[in-house]
């Protein structure tokens, strides 16, 4: 099953600055060939349902083993079973919906 997930990882006890914390959970979505793109507040993802899971499993390990002591994810999740849909269809989606109220 294809997902679309956004993704905040929020280790604690790691100091003011988590940004080398995030930088290892987008090492491991690149390795893993998931599709991701970071934004200001969280990583948005997509790919199998296991494979993105098994990413986020990875990224708490790793971050555990890094020195994090607790770890909190904020996850959204979403799946369809009427149609493929990625995350630059979404955009798209929206873009077009702006572009044709503008010219109208």
């Amino acid at each position: 099953m294809y997902v679309l997930m956004d993704i905040m990882v929020s280790p604690s006890g790691v100091g003011v600055s988590i940004s080398p914390y995030v930088a290892r959970c987008q090492k491991i979505f690149e390795e893993a060939g998931l599709t991701h793109s970071m934004h200001g507040y969280g990583t948005n993802v997509e790919g199998e349902w296991d494979d993105v899971m098994a990413a986020v499993k990875r990224c708490h390990e790793d971050l555990h083993e890094a020195g994090a002591v607790r770890i909190i994810s904020h996850m959204k999740v979403g799946t369809r079973a009427d149609r493929a849909q990625t995350m630059a269809d979404k955009v798209t989606s929206v873009q077009d919906k702006l572009a044709a109220k503008s010219r109208s």
